[in-house]
């Protein structure tokens, strides 16, 4: 088949066409950053910090394992500090187990920068079960900083996934 210069024209023509129609197609956008009272539009993000649960496990019967950050941020929130207690309230009841603490951070930021974050949050929930009477001896902490991602995409909800402490049973 010859290609005449009237078709190869007409042929980057249609590929010009084509690849602006595909730069122009829409994505889906991250949910909204503030909360809704609706059932309907479930917000996963708010101010920053994630309230979702498709990622959270449970170390024990209605016992969430993660707590969730703000953005550069190792304050403990109150939804955090909930499912802290409800944490310290378990270990109570199981005297002999030990846990580690896993500090994450999302992966914006450098690798040392991040490693002292997620120490920083690791600390931050081992601090608040010490107030709620649990034995510093019972906790470990570890700092991931971004090396272990929950959700590896780059865009508000992924990071927001990915700043967490993670409680882990070690016995």
């Amino acid at each position: 088949m010859l290609l005449t210069f009237k078709n190869l024209n007409r042929f980057l023509v249609l590929s010009f066409a084509a690849i602006i129609l595909a730069a122009c197609t829409t994505t889906p956008q991250d949910t909204a950053s503030t909360s809704s009272s609706s059932s309907a539009s479930k917000v996963e993000v708010v101010d920053g910090v994630y309230v979702g649960t498709d990622t959270v496990e449970m170390l024990a019967v209605d016992v969430p394992d993660r707590v969730f950050f703000a953005y550069d941020s190792y304050s403990l929130t109150s939804a955090a500090q909930a499912t802290l207690a409800k944490q310290a309230k378990w270990l109570k009841a199981n005297g002999s187990v030990t846990i580690a603490i896993e500090g994450h951070a999302d992966e914006r930021g450098t690798r040392e920068y991040n490693l002292a974050l997620g120490d920083r949050r690791a600390n931050a929930a081992k601090d608040y079960l010490m107030t709620q009477g649990i034995s510093a001896s019972r906790i470990t902490t570890i700092s991931f900083g971004k090396e272990r991602p929950v959700n590896s995409a780059s865009n508000n909800k992924a990071w927001a996934q990915n700043r967490r402490s993670v409680t882990v049973r070690t016995n």
